[in-house]
């Protein structure tokens, strides 16, 4: 019972949040998510990556092995993906970036966060980082036919991780001043992450229902055991286990509709995996969090 209530407590919050959001937008209320993202991904997120990078107490060498093992899930979830809707005979442009690319900003910040302290949130930004590289090169090329390395170097969460990098490997600290600025300007990004995340699904328009109810549940499924057998496999423990199986498995993120929407794939199929795997999360991550606590 205890363990319930400790894992209600942790994602109670994200999905009230979430809730908030889309019950603004579903009174009427005006919200300019294109502003609010922008200013998110451009300078809330990376500011809280930044410090949460420079501030944490984590090993360097234990963030180094969580990237790779981040880069490893990734790639054996892409390779597993792959084979099944070739099986499936499903398009690979409207659904393999979905399946690869989970909500690991949005809901994995947050939820690593309250599930797993300080800590945890360092290591979710590492996982936060890998894919978000992985989603502007592979997963741009997968939906477009040409991703672009250049796009990736002027990501604002790129070079505020490689400099937030340096900073740990070197020890430094910007000045305390400056510092609590950046914290001020990070801590605005969860509660905007999570309030888009209700608006945006609030103003989707999901279709062909059944297929992604199955195909939601082979995600969480196929995402679950890659992240375990990659943490285990990597020799992973305690919080940076959970942290890699909790966002490798969280739903699938709204910039791939996004992407699906600009680049001419099946955008309302892509709604509706957001949707339905994002209501599926309710359920899923509070059990998978139940096992890694």
């Amino acid at each position: 019972m205890n363990l319930v209530l400790t894992v209600l407590e942790i994602t109670a919050p994200v999905f009230l949040m979430a809730g908030i959001g889309f019950a603004w937008v579903r009174l009427g209320f005006e919200y300019r998510i294109q502003f609010i993202t922008r200013l998110a991904m451009t300078l809330a997120v990376p500011a809280l990556i930044f410090t949460a990078l420079m501030k944490t107490e984590v090993d360097p060498a234990a963030l180094t092995t969580v990237s790779l093992a981040a880069l490893a899930a990734y790639v054996l979830v892409t390779v597993i993906s792959f084979v099944v809707l070739k099986l499936t005979r499903l398009n690979m442009r409207t659904y393999l970036n979905p399946i690869i690319f989970g909500n690991t900003g949005n809901l994995g910040l947050p939820l690593a966060l309250f599930a797993f302290g300080d800590e945890g949130l360092g290591f979710a930004v590492v996982v936060f980082a890998v894919m978000a590289i992985g989603s502007f090169t592979f997963g741009l090329w997968l939906v477009s036919g040409g991703g672009s390395v250049l796009k990736v170097l002027k990501e604002p969460i790129v070079g505020a991780t490689v400099l937030g990098a340096i900073f740990l490997w070197q020890g430094w600290q910007t000045p305390r001043f400056l510092t609590n600025t950046l914290e001020l300007l990070g801590q605005l990004a969860i509660p905007m992450m999570l309030l888009t995340l209700g608006v945006a699904i609030a103003r989707l328009h999901p279709g062909a229902v059944t297929r992604a109810i199955w195909l939601s549940a082979l995600k969480v499924m196929i995402c679950v055991a890659a992240a375990w057998s990659v943490g285990l496999w990597f020799g992973l423990s305690g919080v940076a286990f959970g942290v890699l199986v909790v966002q490798i498995a969280t739903p699938v993120a709204v910039t791939s509709y996004l992407l699906a929407e600009k680049y001419g794939a099946d955008a309302d199929a892509v709604a509706g995996l957001v949707v339905v795997s994002t209501l599926m999360s309710v359920a899923a991550l509070p059990l998978i969090l139940a096992f890694v606590i």
